[in-house]
């Protein structure tokens, strides 16, 4: 048995390993690199077209986001994951295949007038819906990380030895809503395990929904919009959810019929999914789908699809809530949002998760005086905030809760 680390042994993302043995080769996760790359991964040391099988802890783009590119290079194995994986994955693999088209496209327009070599995206649509297709649906434990998050137990037997691994994926922190928390896993003889807040521990839990309320309340005092960079999937079905409620108690008052829009085609497409997978909910949530209550659903609740829906919703002159792809601000529509919102003294922008060094989202949150906008400087004049605490991710007194639990102690 030989176990290979190819990304994230140094930096959080581009999640990859290489497992071989009894004559197999399986990768666990092909994720892709985010934000600035100070550690890249080493190539694959075999061909794509060697590899036997990828088992995939999540959807998210640093553990899946270079399945394409693993699939253009000749893999034609299958690919194991949850069910929610799997769904989550047929949207947000697509959508990265389209991101990459549109940037290689608006990058050849500017080479060919500069007489540049053509760029080449890194992967197409075709390769995209090639890997969909290699997709089988197992069952894993719970990670309590996103939706259709998992843990994998693998046992690997080399003559009359069996020694079992475990990948944890990444591990769920369990202040967080709507999902389920990790399940622990009790037996294993080798654990790879992420450590992503290993050295840390979150701050003090909040009432989300309170903090939230408060920050609505006193902007729409103040006339102006909440402007919400978001991760398409999963923090902002969080977000709505801790809105339904604050709907619900009446925590803002004086604006009741209050608008929320949803301007990001993934992160729409994304809550669909989690509205029909109720079955990776945690109790709260569970019972209130019992009790016929959609909970990340609410009267107000728009969804913005054509770039048309998008442009209208700063022209409507209501204060409102917009939730807008990308969460750290390098890309996407929320860039349009933030054009027309972050020189207005009446309006919030309020950051509700990691903001990776270097990017738009990282220089506002440090105190940005005036950023560049399409070409347009925009002085900073909003209120910048922060929803404290909240993480997708178990700090280290979590990551120790998840690995005291093994009562077969591993290697």
């Amino acid at each position: 048995m030989k176990l290979t680390f190819i990304g994230a042994t140094h930096e959080v993302t581009g999640s990859c390993f290489l497992l071989e043995t009894g004559g197999k080769r399986v990768l666990v996760d092909c994720g892709m690199e985010q934000g600035q790359d100070i550690f890249e991964n080493v190539e694959l040391p075999v061909k794509a077209s060697d590899i036997d099988m990828v088992l995939l802890t999540h959807a998210h783009m640093d553990h899946s986001g270079k399945l394409p590119l693993l699939y253009k290079n000749g893999f034609t194995g299958q690919i194991f994951s949850t069910e929610g994986t799997a769904k989550l994955c047929e949207i947000m693999l697509r959508d990265s295949a389209h991101i990459q088209e549109s940037e290689a496209e608006w990058k050849n327009r500017k080479a060919q007038r500069a007489g540049r070599e053509e760029v080449k995206p890194l992967y197409d649509m075709n390769d995209a819906e090639g890997t969909l297709r290699c997709f089988v649906r197992c069952r894993y434990e719970d990670a309590g990380h996103l939706l259709g998050s998992a843990s994998i137990e693998v046992w690997v037997t080399e003559g009359d030895i069996e020694k079992k691994l475990v990948f944890s994926g990444d591990i769920g922190n369990k202040n967080q809503p709507l999902i389920d928390d990790p399940h622990y896993i009790h037996e294993a003889d080798y654990v790879i395990m992420e450590s992503t807040y290993g050295n840390r521990s979150h701050e003090i839990p909040t009432d989300y929904a309170v903090f939230l309320a408060q920050v609505i309340q006193r902007t729409f005092d103040r006339g102006g919009n909440v402007v919400i960079p978001s991760f398409a999937v999963g923090r902002t079905q969080e977000m709505l959810y801790f809105i339904r409620r604050i709907k619900e108690d009446r925590l803002v008052t004086g604006h009741d019929q209050f608008e929320v829009w949803v301007d990001s085609p993934l992160a729409n497409e994304a809550t669909t999914i989690f509205q029909d997978q109720w079955s990776d909910y945690d109790q709260e949530a569970m019972e209130l789908v019992q009790q016929g209550i959609n909970p990340i659903g609410f009267a107000g609740l728009r969804t913005s699809v054509t770039s048309a829906d998008s442009v209208a919703i700063n022209t409507n002159p209501y204060p409102k809530v917009i939730i807008s792809a990308s969460g750290m601000c390098d890309a996407g529509r929320i860039r349009h949002h933030l054009k027309h919102n972050l020189w207005r003294p009446e309006s919030t922008i309020l950051f509700v998760g990691y903001q990776s060094v270097g990017t738009l989202g990282r220089a506002l949150v440090e105190g940005a005086s005036k950023v560049k906008l399409f070409g347009e400087e925009i002085q900073v004049r909003a209120e910048i905030t922060s929803l404290p605490g909240i993480s997708g991710h178990a700090d280290d007194r979590g990551l120790m809760e998840w690995i005291r639990a093994f009562e077969k102690k591993p290697d």
